[in-house]
């Protein structure tokens, strides 16, 4: 087994960092003596999460501008040195069916998810290669277990899995190593907007499906995972056994009773095109960027 990388004075980039798993990843990371790179849409909240990472620096970037991500990547290396881990959070959410979904907020899921992802880990790659770091692409529950009304988001996020377990056959070469982080519902801004818009009943789901996991905790274990450069890592300890149910599972989710499929399509229609775009504040940051770039 690989010794724990020491994260002191290491350059670590951080996209999504101004809320929630983000923000939480910086300073845990920051609190470990790492240099933060702090990427996101939100300059002013990006600016307080850095005042509490000492020798951290922040830039505001769309992820899915691969130009921008370019010209990040070199002020990052300028400024703190060249990336020693990168980690692609940026993701944002929306429901409902693909009959009803607002078109535009549906493909925007897929592309800054998805992405965004790859075009972040493309602008760094350079630099991880330099230091023979590593890269953390941060999944979801979604990418095991697909869900109906969240179609573009687990899409997304099988996608993002996939394309960093291709990745990691692609860099290994290099002394570069790539993980995969997958986590259940955990307490963030996206979570709280997807419950409040009623995203997903999680009322009928088993005990550990149902439950909403605390933020800290949660990143703890995703820091000690990337300590151990681990190609997987699991936020909540029981996620790991739906990897074996894999091949079941969408089984299981086609059987979902007709009627409560019915009752959401009654509920979208009723809501208006509204409620199936992006959730959360993150979602809103996301939605205004778009809106003065247009």
């Amino acid at each position: 087994m690989k010794e724990p990388m020491n994260l002191t004075g290491k350059v670590v980039v951080v996209t999504g960092a101004a809320r929630g798993l983000g923000a939480e990843l910086a300073r845990q990371l920051g609190a470990q003596g790492a240099r933060i790179a702090l990427l996101g849409l939100e300059p002013t909240v990006l600016a307080e999460v850095s005042a509490g990472c000492p020798g951290s620096a922040c830039w505001e970037v769309d992820v899915t501008d691969g130009e921008a991500l370019t010209r990040v990547a070199a002020e990052v290396e300028d400024r703190l040195g060249p990336a020693d881990v990168v980690i692609a959070n940026a993701g944002i959410a929306a429901g409902g069916p693909l009959l009803l979904a607002d078109a535009a907020s549906y493909d925007r899921v897929i592309e800054v998810n998805l992405l965004g992802s790859i075009r972040t880990v493309r602008a760094f790659l350079p630099q991880v290669v330099q230091t023979r770091g590593y890269v953390l692409q941060i999944a979801s529950l979604a990418a095991l277990a697909p869900a109906p009304m969240m179609s573009a988001y687990c899409a997304s996020k099988a996608g993002a899995e996939s394309f960093a377990h291709s990745l990691r056959a692609e860099v290994r070469h290099h002394g570069v190593d790539v993980g995969v982080a997958y986590l259940s519902w955990t307490d963030t801004d996206m979570v709280r907007g997807a419950d409040d818009r009623g995203l997903a009943d999680r009322s009928k789901l088993p005990g550990v499906l149902s439950r909403t996991y605390p933020l800290e905790p949660t990143v703890v274990r995703i820091v000690e995972g990337i300590t151990r450069r681990a190609p997987h890592v699991y936020a909540q300890r029981w996620v790991r056994s739906l990897q074996y149910l894999r091949a079941v599972i969408p089984s299981v989710v086609a059987r979902t009773p007709t009627r409560e499929a019915v009752e959401a399509e009654q509920r979208i229609r009723a809501a208006g095109p509204e409620a199936t775009t992006p959730v959360g504040a993150g979602g809103a940051a996301d939605v205004l960027g778009r809106t003065r770039r247009s």
